[in-house]
């Protein structure tokens, strides 16, 4: 009993550290401009509503639904990219026969271990020579083509776990490799797909250095790019609008989360395994 009374203290500790900076931040966002840069505390001592109000109106010329539209579109895009492009790369190691598929297969998780900061350069020319530089396309585009190969390795992982006598039998009853996939395999699947999902829009919707280098006009930018507008604006820092969008821009990925976490855990727990 003591030692059960000791590990959920220890647990409750834990909680409260992981929790102590969300509660600063929805505290923070809140209080007024002299309080933020003053105080500490956790609860203001002055309530300010009006930084809410600021934050949706957005900064710019740009408002906050704007901003969050292109975040809509730049995760959305993304989330459908690694879905199709992985699941059909996936499908290929796990079930299909052709030339050169073992190493094909070490040489992209290979490309797990490769610095994000070694292809940005060449990235970043080959867009630039298709005129694609301040769109979404550079973030969107390479999602089509599976270049996450950890994703691509999750559903390889699980694929294997299905039995390869669904394949056959579907084999003689005259499906071809594209019906194979679309009627057995897609639906088995869809707890990877779904883990698949959830991290891609969570790093997508978070992801600052690539939509920095890639988008230029205020009209492009996504929620974390609208909040350094926030910083050093005409000599003041405006703290108080920013904490609010921070917030705001939490609330879609919390949901998110919510809504999927049963699948997520479903996915991670199932996958690699065999049947």
């Amino acid at each position: 009993m003591t030692r059960r009374l000791g590990w959920h203290l220890v647990c409750l500790a834990g909680l409260v550290v992981l929790l102590y900076p969300i509660v600063w931040l929805l505290g923070t966002s809140f209080k007024p401009p002299d309080e933020v840069t003053s105080s500490l505390s956790l609860l203001p001592r002055h309530w300010d509503f009006s930084n809410y109000a600021h934050a949706l109106d957005g900064i710019g010329g740009t408002s906050f639904w704007r901003f969050l539209l292109n975040s809509v579109i730049v995760a959305g895009g993304a989330v459908i990219g690694n879905v199709v492009s992985c699941s059909l790369a996936a499908y290929a190691f796990a079930r299909l026969r052709f030339r050169l598929s073992g190493p094909l297969f070490a040489f992209m998780i290979a490309t797990i271990m490769l610095p994000h900061h070694v292809v940005i350069i060449p990235q970043y020319a080959i867009f630039q020579s298709l005129d694609m530089v301040d769109t979404f396309w550079p973030l969107i585009l390479p999602k089509f083509l599976a270049t996450d190969a950890f994703f691509v390795f999750l559903i390889v992982q699980f694929m294997r776990g299905i039995p390869s006598e669904l394949d056959e039998a579907a084999r003689i009853d005259g499906c071809g490799p594209a019906r194979t996939f679309w009627h057995i395999m897609l639906p088995l699947i869809r707890p990877a797909l779904i883990t698949t999902t959830i991290f891609t829009f969570i790093w997508t919707w978070n992801d600052f250095f690539s939509q920095l280098l890639y988008l230029n006009t205020p009209e492009n930018y996504t929620l974390p790019l609208a909040l350094r507008l926030f910083i050093d604006q005409t000599g003041t820092s405006q703290y108080g609008p920013m904490f609010a969008m921070s917030v705001l821009t939490l609330v879609p990925i919390g949901l998110f989360f919510l809504a999927f976490q049963r699948f997520l855990v479903e996915g991670v727990s199932t996958s690699g395994l065999k049947g």
